[in-house]
């Protein structure tokens, strides 16, 4: 899978899930405002989709180099140390992405082992750690890729 074919499927996963949760809370609005019915479980649904939608849209973010940054002096360094300033910055970025994912796996392991699920609900919470994992791990390697060519 070529990298403009992944940026398209994280793209559209991130529309649905976006689009989900904008359902979730019109929903839920509708229903507790006119019908006085509020949407059973809206608080719960709303927090894991969002959740996965801030994890499907870190690659892409990665990938695009549209984290915030502050370049104080950027313009007074030599070209050089830019570009490799850059490149620290991306390894250092990559390693605690890295680092997240781990640690996200572990939580993922342990959900998975104790059964934990959601609240309200009862969903499972171990895709959502997996996900997030997943995440961190294209983040990781779509931002050294991103400092490697020093867009």
């Amino acid at each position: 899978m070529t990298l403009q074919r992944l940026e398209t499927v994280l793209l559209g996963l991130a529309a649905l899930l976006l689009l989900a949760l904008m359902a979730v809370t019109g929903i839920d609005v509708v229903g507790r405002y006119l019908l006085n019915a509020p949407l059973s479980g809206a608080f719960e649904m709303t927090e894991l989709l969002l959740g996965a939608l801030v994890f499907m849209a870190l690659p892409l973010v990665s990938h695009h180099g549209a984290h915030v940054e502050v370049d104080l002096v950027a313009t007074l360094l030599p070209r050089g140390v830019n570009r490799a300033l850059g490149v620290f910055a991306a390894l250092v970025s990559a390693a605690m992405l890295c680092w997240f994912a781990w640690t996200l796996l572990t939580l993922m392991q342990t959900q998975a082992a104790d059964g934990a699920r959601s609240v309200s609900l009862g969903v499972p919470l171990a895709p959502f750690a997996g996900l997030g994992a997943a995440a961190c791990l294209l983040a990781a390697l779509f931002g050294v890729l991103r400092g490697l060519r020093n867009d």
